[in-house]
């Protein structure tokens, strides 16, 4: 089975650099796409053979998530809880008879972290919906999640610490889900590697030179780890500041 997520910063925009090319080449079980940045009724995706479920936020041209998936899910929820981030449009929940698929698209604390409170919230919540699902069959949790957790998934480490995405706060909560039967699926398998990210600042040239940061995942229960053939950032893709993300599952 192969999953990809992918933070597409406005699917619009992105079906115009090529999105609906990669999308046919890659011939996905299960796409999951964050940031889309519409409403309903905004794009029309002819996409033969898939069911499109979408999220979207309250808020015009901001956030939002969907998936494109071959096989038609037990079960489908939006957000979690009674946090309000559910206006947001950032999280939707795929139930099948192996496991769950959570796509998410995790708030960002700001550049001057002034939503880093709300943000922790979201995650304690969000931690807990986990577990919760955890306990019925194993999850596949993807998306943005706005976090590089070590030094090494990120290129300049030392002058970014306590920065939107890299503070210890938002650091630990990542340490605390992964020790909590969960795991980060490239870094399990590539527990060495380097100079390898998903997200790229606008800036220029700063996406030639490789300065970036690795902040998109696929982390998937323990348990199934056994499940796992591939965990792959197709940082050659083109179409968003985001790259796609690649997991292959023996279900």
């Amino acid at each position: 089975m192969k999953l990809i997520s992918w933070n597409v910063n406005g699917i619009r925009a992105c079906v115009k650099k090529g999105f609906l090319d990669y999308f046919h080449e890659m011939d996905a079980d299960i796409f999951c796409l964050q940031e889309t940045k519409l409403q309903e009724g905004q794009i029309q995706l002819d996409l033969p053979g898939y069911y499109q479920y979408w999220n979207y936020a309250e808020k015009k041209g901001y956030s939002g998530t969907a998936i494109f998936t071959k096989q038609k899910p037990l079960s489908v929820s939006y957000g979690v809880g009674d946090n309000d981030t559910q206006d947001e449009g950032r999280i939707i929940t795929l139930e099948y008879n192996e496991f769950y698929i959570v796509n998410v698209y995790t708030p960002n604390s700001q550049r001057d972290l002034a939503r880093l409170g709300f943000r922790l919230e979201w995650e304690k919540e969000l931690f807990l919906y986990l577990k919760e699902l955890d306990l019925k069959k194993p999850v596949v949790y993807c998306g943005d999640l706005n976090v590089a957790h070590q030094e090494v998934d990120l290129k300049n480490p030392k002058s970014n610490e306590g920065n939107s995405g890299f503070t210890e706060q938002e650091r630990a909560k990542m340490s605390e889900l992964l020790q909590a039967g969960f795991i980060d699926t490239f870094r399990y398998l590539h527990p060495n590697k380097t100079d390898v990210y998903s997200w790229w600042s606008y800036m220029r040239n700063v996406r030639e030179r490789n300065i970036g940061w690795r902040i998109d995942y696929f982390i998937i229960s323990n348990r199934i780890k056994d499940k796992l053939l591939h965990s792959d950032i197709h940082c050659h893709v083109l179409g968003s500041d985001h790259c796609p993300i690649v997991l292959e599952l023996d279900f």
